[in-house]
């Protein structure tokens, strides 16, 4: 009986990691068209649910984020600042991240440890009431501070300049590599 636990936990947990690696590969391998950017909707655009995937594209004086026919912008002149950062999130993820967590013997926690980098892009912007408020994309790595800067070319403000905002992680990086 051991036996077969063992080996149906082994099959679940290589089962799991084959759609990872091969969606990991492929969303790499995917460019964005110039001047557009494929993100996630977290929060805080009107008419659109959280955890939304779509393309943001920068024209004239609006930030337009898109998900098939709908649609939601944001004026870049009213944007009072755009702020980047690096963060992770789980490579499996939805219905086989959670199926696995049940896996015997800690498979499920294993597969927990598999992680993918992604950018951060938060944006504090006011609306035509003076109303004020907030917007979470994520982005793939090192696509954040392309797109602050043509935010910031465009009109938006910033309290951390693009600059300060690579320095800062390349110290903190610096930092978790010191650690013993």
């Amino acid at each position: 009986m051991r036996q077969l636990l063992r080996r149906i936990s082994v099959f679940v947990v290589l089962f799991s990691a084959w759609p990872a690696t091969s969606g990991c590969a492929q969303e790499q391998a995917e460019q964005p068209a110039q001047g557009s950017f494929k993100v996630v909707h977290v929060i805080g655009l009107e008419g659109i649910k959280h955890d939304t995937k779509g393309t943001i594209a920068v024209a004239k004086d609006t930030l337009e984020f898109s998900t098939g026919p709908t649609k939601s912008g944001v004026s870049i002149p009213s944007m009072q600042d755009v702020l980047t950062g690096a963060d992770s999130e789980r490579a499996i993820g939805g219905t086989i991240g959670v199926l696995s967590s049940l896996a015997p013997y800690g498979g499920g926690r294993f597969l927990s440890l598999f992680r993918k980098k992604i950018d951060t892009l938060t944006i504090q912007y006011r609306d035509s009431n003076g109303g004020l408020h907030g917007v979470i994309f994520t982005l793939p790595p090192s696509q954040g501070a392309a797109l602050k800067k043509q935010l910031l070319a465009g009109g938006a403000k910033t309290s951390i300049s693009v600059e300060d905002e690579a320095k800062q992680q390349r110290e903190s990086k610096k930092a978790k590599e010191k650690k013993p």
